[in-house]
């Protein structure tokens, strides 16, 4: 999800895109300088005939501003129109409601390809939010393609003498004019420093800092309106994922930020030979530029060349499952996106990382709050379970998490039904987002990117091994986290100590919440509520019946409106008053339809 996707990092790890995968893979570059374009290498630079109005040189704020806030507009018409029954053809169903929901999700994905490079990141941001859109839009914005027609070389020379003071024959022995991939972002090239090492050169968009200025500006607003909206933003911080987002996007542009990404990557594993970093020629770095060592490899997804290579496809799965546990539980320091474009392996068997945009990081302090999370759900402890989520940020305080509760003790006790090594993320996350959506979790960027890189990791090794199982090669991480964690916790011994600790706590802690609990009532804080159903049902019904006098009331007084304006030969003001007159009529009937199936259900 960084600059380039998944074509820029087959390209880097020599795997064939849009030219041909023998001039991509071979080691050896001409001597030339700059190799002239030919009408056929033009053509090459554009990967798909649609032309995007944001792919321009200069932007329009008011015209992003239109184009914007129209689908904003659009899309909460299309949302209204699906929560009302009668907007369906042939009878509201579950089925069709999901239908037009996949429908509109399909939109929203094709108009954030149109919107550009700060929709197109935005919806891969979101593809991970499950807690906030329902499966359906994260499904479909989960197959968000990040190929756009490449840009112009005479940028790419513009934007390196701005960057370096020098041309692109000054910097490079040579430098192939035809890019190799292209993204929203930006697009790479294949290189040749003078001394001879072969590189790869990732170049920004021209004005594309500029082109997120103008979009986040905008979407701050948007923010604001959900954040304000009745349904929308019932229990989201719409301006806090607001400023998740452009903390993100603005890392994600700053070349020089994913080249120092890749050198804490690349010292994490230096006693790991079985790993390979692109190494940074800082020289030729910039916030617009970055030039990697070149490093072939074999798409971990190409298993014909992985098996033709002569590896074993059930190692590489454990390995790419082992190196992803190392950088989270000893390194704190992992990969946000390793999706299979980002992964290749070595024809000796390593495995190479590409594409350090997005990289996600875990301080000490939350990764005790998350080994808690995971001692309370070892102990199938729901209470404990909320507690640490609430001390990561990931649930909020409400005043009533009864529901919250019961929901996480339903998981863990379906959980602990099967042994740990025969669970599966994808199940497990699954189960989490199901009832996330729609309560007061607030997931971190660094949850959700640890969750969608386990499913992913899992499909990778699926893919490698039929029979792979992520939480087999987790298991001996959790054993040692639980270990590590809770010394205490095994035998009878560890288990009495264990309760002895938490009634200690809970008494300790009695006298507090006893004062705590006065100074509410002082304050008036504590509120009681009694529901009395036969008086709610009394309620309702005295309150329907109200609305259908005023729509009577309001369909007469227009009709006699219109009667006397036909007479007196106003015909068009009689039209309009007899329209409303009928708007009035269909909303009463409607009404008492409703009245009268609510008494048929009591």
């Amino acid at each position: 999800m960084s600059a380039l996707s998944n074509l820029s990092n087959d390209a880097i790890s020599g795997e064939p895109t849009d030219r041909n995968a023998d001039d991509m893979s071979s080691p050896s570059l001409p001597p030339a300088s700059v190799a002239p374009l030919s009408s056929a290498d033009r053509q090459k630079l554009f990967y798909t005939q649609k032309s995007y109005r944001w792919n321009r040189k200069n932007y329009s704020r008011n015209a992003r501003r239109i184009e914007i806030w129209a689908f904003v507009f659009r899309f909460l018409a299309d949302s209204w129109a699906m929560r009302r029954p009668w907007t369906y053809l042939g009878g509201y169903s579950d089925d069709k409601k999901k239908d037009r929901q996949r429908r509109q999700a399909a939109w929203i994905r094709e108009t954030f390809l149109d919107l550009g490079p700060t929709f197109i990141k935005l919806g891969q941001l979101f593809s991970t939010r499950a807690d906030l859109f329902p499966v359906e839009y994260v499904d479909e914005l989960s197959k968000l393609q990040d190929r756009v027609p490449a840009f112009d070389y005479e940028q790419v020379e513009t934007i390196i003498q701005e960057d370096f003071g020098k041309t692109v024959e000054q910097l490079y022995r040579y430098f192939d004019p035809v890019p190799l991939a292209a993204a929203s972002l930006g697009q790479v090239h294949k290189a040749q420093l003078h001394s001879g090492e072969e590189v790869v050169v990732k170049v920004q968009r021209l004005g594309l800092r500029r082109l997120f200025s103008i979009d986040l500006a905008i979407l701050k607003n948007i923010a604001r309106y959900f954040q304000n909206h009745p349904d929308w933003g019932r229990g989201r911080d719409w301006l806090g994922i607001y400023d998740e987002c452009c903390r993100i996007l603005y890392e994600e542009i700053d070349y020089l930020n994913e080249g120092r990404n890749a050198d804490t990557f690349r010292r994490n594993f230096r006693n790991r030979d079985w790993v390979k970093v692109p190494r940074v020629y800082w020289r030729y770095a910039s916030s617009r530029v970055l030039t990697l060592e070149y490093v072939p490899g074999i798409k971990i997804s190409n298993y014909e060349a992985l098996e033709a290579a002569g590896l074993d496809r059930k190692v590489l799965a454990r390995l790419g499952a082992a190196a992803y546990l190392q950088q989270l539980l000893d390194c704190g320091f992992f990969h946000a996106d390793p999706h299979p474009g980002n992964l290749a392996v070595s024809t000796e068997g390593a495995l190479i990382f590409y594409d350090f945009g997005m990289m996600g990081q875990i301080t000490t302090n939350v990764r005790e709050k998350l080994l808690d999370t995971f001692l309370g759900v070892a102990q199938k402890d729901a209470d404990r379970v909320v507690t640490s989520l609430i001390e990561l940020g990931a649930l909020s305080p409400t005043k009533d998490l009864a529901p919250v509760r019961r929901s996480i003790q339903y998981i863990l006790d379906r959980l602990m039904d099967r042994p740990f090594e025969e669970q599966s993320v994808a199940e497990i996350s699954d189960d989490l987002y199901d009832i996330a959506y729609d309560q007061p979790f607030r997931f971190p960027a660094t949850f959700t990117f640890v969750m969608r890189a386990f499913s992913t990791l899992e499909g990778v090794g699926k893919g490698l091994d039929p029979e792979f199982n992520f939480m087999e090669v987790a298991k001996p991480f959790a054993m040692e986290l639980m270990t590590a964690g809770n010394d205490i916790n095994n035998g009878l011994l560890g288990e009495l100590s264990r309760q002895a600790a938490q009634v200690s706590t809970t008494a300790l802690a009695l006298p507090r919440r006893i004062e705590d609990t006065l100074d509410k009532l002082d304050r008036g804080d504590v509120r009681v509520r009694v529901r009395a159903s036969e008086t709610d049902r009394l309620l309702r019904r005295s309150i329907g019946m109200q609305m259908t006098t005023n729509y009577a009331l309001m369909a007469s007084a227009f009709t006699v409106c219109a009667t006397i304006l036909l007479v007196n030969g106003i015909k068009w003001l009689a039209l309009l008053a007899a329209i409303v007159a009928g708007l009035m009529g269909v909303a009463l009937i409607r009404l008492l339809m409703r009245l009268n199936k609510y008494d048929r259900s009591l």
